[in-house]
């Protein structure tokens, strides 16, 4: 009776409401997973909590017509706008001498959940020790343990990579002193962000551990390259990640944990920004795109990464590449890693990447909570040549120009829901107050002339009040949910898809994350020219 009541209701949303639908709604009503191996999330979420640390620093195809059917979904404004505003925060950066020397003028961020819970993080950081902003965005699966993990260590690994040697050397010090240790990040944080207070101490030690391995590595004097400490702090978190679920812990709780970060998964896109200089470390299928404005006034789009899946031909030849011509049909089935996985980059998911034995010998000794996730037990199709999956990112540098007016980092549920040239134009006509009209477009619709009259004026009411939301973020996802077929958000519409049921939200969209930076063209312009002289 309940699997029948559920189909009936999403074919009367299909057939009725005319909601679009996600790829995995084809899949007979299986939860879906664009980028999970369509393995159940690892058990309960254990408790989560903010740390009082003493190295933090925080900061605080469808139709026109619409029917009554559903008629108690409908949401109030007021109601829309408390879930849509529930997640968003803002952060300006602050003048000194009433002169703005930051590239970045600020950035807003919001989420938006379709899972329960949610399986996407977000992080932003300003380096302490050195000088730059960081801004990332992490989209979990098979559960939220491994974004929630990167999300509390890999800004540390990156910042910790950034150190010169004697500053290296001054932190190993303070410890073996037991001295209180100088922040190496304040963080920018909405409430809703937590840490889990329980295994500080171990990603403290596996931290220390890595800048002893630096100061050996490096001498005095040294200056990091920017491009080598992402690649090695994505790839040395990914090891440890792996390392800690292979050791252990005494503590049950801790064991528990540590495995589950393993056997989950998270892509990640981060983002360094140091005056002019915008490195992107990418590797999954999260996107960073660039806002840029020109000589009309109008914005256009500017790709900062690569997604890491089956449309990227060259992705598609590394894997193929880096196994046996035996495994070239196999190694890639249905568009995703061992017909399961459809991010080809991603940490953790130790799945793709242990053997076979490995993963038998952890799990005996592991829990037996952990015994009782399918996602466990099942060892993939055609596993013969380990690893399939890496956490290398993808590198990417551009230097600001004044032009550049603003970046958008968001998780596939975004780019899922809008093109990049759509988000770009969205994103700067809000930035910018201006408005710039499209031709009104119906598709291959029948519109009467009078309901054409109705579309007419309907948007030019909304024009006055399309910036009404004091957080771009939040004005993205406002249209990312609930735009249309006219290119218009539609209240009715976006109160429906907020109002799904939790397993039926899945079916429609995927989480959505989003951090826009705004740039400061006047800052950029000089510090392009000092560097030049």
């Amino acid at each position: 009776l309940w699997s029948f009541w559920r189909l009936s209701f999403v074919l009367l949303l299909n057939c009725i409401e005319g909601f679009p639908r996600t790829k995995a709604l084809a899949s007979s009503l299986l939860p879906c997973q664009q980028h999970q191996s369509q393995l159940g999330p690892i058990t309960q979420q254990p408790a989560l909590r903010r740390p009082s640390h003493v190295w933090q620093s925080h900061q605080h195809s469808r139709s026109y017509q619409t029917t009554s059917v559903l008629r108690s979904y409908i949401l109030t404004p007021p109601q829309v706008n408390s879930i849509l505003k529930a997640n968003e925060y803002s952060f300006k950066v602050p003048e000194f001498d009433g002169k703005n020397v930051s590239s970045v003028m600020g950035f807003e961020s919001n989420q938006l959940p379709a899972n329960a819970p949610i399986e996407d993080r977000r992080s932003a950081a300003t380096c302490l020790q050195t000088r730059g902003m960081l801004l990332g965005v992490f989209d979990g699966h098979a559960g939220c343990a491994c974004a929630q993990a990167l999300s509390e260590r890999l800004f540390y690994y990156i910042a910790v990579s950034l150190l010169p040697h004697d500053t290296l050397c001054e932190l190993e010090a303070a410890v073996e002193a037991g001295r209180a240790l100088s922040p190496i990040l304040q963080w920018h944080k909405h409430p809703n962000d937590y840490f889990t207070r329980e295994a500080q101490t171990l990603y403290f030690n596996s931290l220390r551990t890595y800048w002893q391995e630096l100061i050996d590595l490096t001498s005095p004097g040294e200056v990091p390259d920017t491009r080598e400490a992402l690649l090695n702090a994505f790839k040395r978190l990914d090891n440890d990640i792996s390392l800690e679920a292979q050791v252990g812990d005494p503590n049950a709780f801790l064991h528990y944990w540590v495995l589950r970060v393993a056997f989950s998964g998270a892509t990640a896109c981060v983002a360094h920004i140091d005056g002019p200089d915008l490195f992107i470390a990418n590797a999954g299928d999260a996107r960073a795109v660039l806002g840029v404005q020109e000589e009309d006034g109008s914005f256009s789009a500017h790709t900062l990464s690569n997604d890491h899946s089956a449309q990227n031909e060259e992705e598609m030849a590394r894997i193929r590449g880096e196994h046996p011509p035996s495994e070239r049909k196999t190694v890639i089935r249905q568009d995703r890693l061992l017909g399961l996985l459809m991010p080809f980059r991603a940490f953790g998911d130790v799945k793709f990447k242990w053997s076979i034995e490995l993963q038998k010998r952890v799990l005996e000794s592991g829990p037996d909570q952990l015994h009782e996730n399918e996602h466990t037990k099942f060892i993939p199709p055609n596993y013969h040549t380990p690893p399939y999956l890496t956490a290398e990112p993808e590198i990417t540098y551009h230097r600001l120009r004044p032009q550049d007016r603003f970046m958008v980092i968001g998780s596939d549920g975004l780019w899922e829901t809008l093109h990049r040239q759509e988000v770009v134009r969205i994103v700067g006509e809000y930035l910018t107050g201006v408005h710039q009209r499209q031709p009104l477009k119906v598709g291959g619709y029948k519109v009467t002339l009078g309901q054409m009259q109705g579309l007419l004026e309907e948007r030019k009411a909304r024009v006055s009040s399309a910036f009404e939301d004091q957080n771009s973020s939040t004005h993205l996802i406002r249209h990312a949910v609930g735009n249309n077929e006219f290119g218009t958000v539609d209240h009715e519409r976006l109160s429906k898809m907020l109002s799904l049921p939790e397993e039926l939200a899945r079916m429609y969209r995927d989480d959505i994350t989003i951090i826009i930076s705004q740039f400061n063209p006047h800052v950029i312009g000089a510090q392009r020219q000092d560097g030049q002289s």
